[in-house]
């Protein structure tokens, strides 16, 4: 299993006219968890799209437990529960405020698709590499 720390501060325009971080927004902060969980393993999303792969969403699930406010600092906690085996990538996401209340779950799945061909692609060689530390079956 692979995990991912990073925080982000609501910001004023973020929020609604009831003052809650505004619902659409959630699906941004999954994916500055996502870019940053990939640059925490010294890779980018750059880094794919010159190798010729893009990661287009093909599913977002939420869930909204609480709601977060103007300043509050979130954290968000990336992880990646199985290495992938196919041309598709999940990360679960979890939002927490400063009193590490748990806010939001989120399931957010990828395709990797050839830039060239637009076709689905197999997990790119590098990423694989980089992900498998953390994927080691141990003997019991």
């Amino acid at each position: 299993m692979f995990s991912s720390i990073t925080t982000i501060r609501v910001r004023y325009g973020e929020t609604d006219q009831m003052g809650y971080l505004y619902y659409g927004n959630y699906g941004l902060y999954y994916e500055v968890g996502r870019a940053e969980a990939i640059r925490e393993l010294g890779f980018t999303y750059r880094e794919l799209e010159e190798q010729g792969v893009i990661m287009p969403v093909a599913e977002l699930n939420v869930k909204y437990l609480r709601p977060a406010f103007y300043d509050d600092l979130i954290t968000v906690k990336t992880t990646l529960r199985e290495m992938p085996k196919s041309s598709k990538i999940q990360f679960h996401s979890e939002l927490y405020n400063e009193r590490n209340e748990l806010l939001n779950v989120g399931v957010t799945t990828l395709v990797f698709i050839d830039v060239k061909t637009k076709q689905k692609a197999g997990l790119p060689e590098e990423l694989k590499k980089r992900l498998a530390p953390f994927f080691q079956e141990t003997s019991h």
